[in-house]
């Protein structure tokens, strides 16, 4: 069974969708569709009556809201549903719902926070995950590539198919979240006179055929959209 993204042209790249329980990274310069893009996921998984969850430090709820109500995939609408929980670690309340879950005896830990994160996920049963981002992951963990390593593989062995994004902005350089995902995809925007060029790539993607090559990307009213038949180069 595959997991459709909810972006429209996306899952002809992938065989239909995302394998189920896995984790995705995706990657990309600022503004290139990234957080449009796990919000249609989002979106999708909540229309098909799954639970969703997405933690973030980046911004409030209402922030997000208001970002994709310009787009008419219904957000908006679907955010208010009891099945989607949106988690700020920044904040009081997501600091408090994640104490319920720890297991760990020092709270401030990367083993702790470890442990909620995952304890939540499986306890509310989430379906969708996403993690915005992998810069919200490095305030936490101090010793670097051996804390994100062992938080990454505590992340595989949830239930919930979760999408990570990373700020990576060099398709061509790996990092530890790159090495240990199930998939990576990678944005692509490059500005010229004409106007913004931009451009979506599965760099990895196992159990899946894929090209590798950069497929159409556009922002329409629908939210993005690929053309899984139309190559850029860039």
């Amino acid at each position: 069974m595959r997991i459709p993204s909810g972006v429209s042209g996306f899952d002809h790249l992938i065989q239909g969708g995302f394998l189920p329980g896995r984790l995705y990274v995706l990657s990309g310069p600022p503004g290139s569709g990234k957080t449009t893009f796990t919000a249609q996921f989002v979106a999708e998984g909540l229309r098909n009556g799954e639970n969703c969850l997405y933690i973030t430090m980046h911004e409030s709820r209402e922030e997000l809201v208001e970002d994709m109500s310009s787009f008419d995939f219904g957000f908006e609408t679907l955010a208010g549903s009891e099945q989607f929980r949106y988690v700020n670690l920044a904040s009081q309340q997501g600091k408090r719902l994640l104490n319920q879950f720890s297991q760990s005896g020092n709270p401030s830990s990367v083993q702790s926070l470890t442990d909620k994160i995952v304890a939540f996920v499986n306890s509310r049963e989430i379906d969708r995950l996403v993690i915005d981002s992998t810069m919200l992951l490095e305030l936490f963990f101090a010793d670097g590539d051996e804390e994100m390593t062992r938080f990454l593989t505590a992340l595989k062995g949830c239930e919930a198919t979760t999408l990570l994004i990373s700020e990576m902005t060099d398709p061509s350089a790996y990092s530890d979240e790159h090495y240990l995902a199930h998939g990576v995809i990678f944005f692509h925007n490059y500005l010229e006179a004409t106007g913004m060029t931009r451009g979506i790539q599965v760099v990895k993607m196992r159990g899946t055929d894929i090209d590798c090559d950069i497929r159409s990307l556009q922002f329409e009213d629908e939210g993005i959209v690929v053309d899984p038949t139309e190559r850029v180069d860039f």
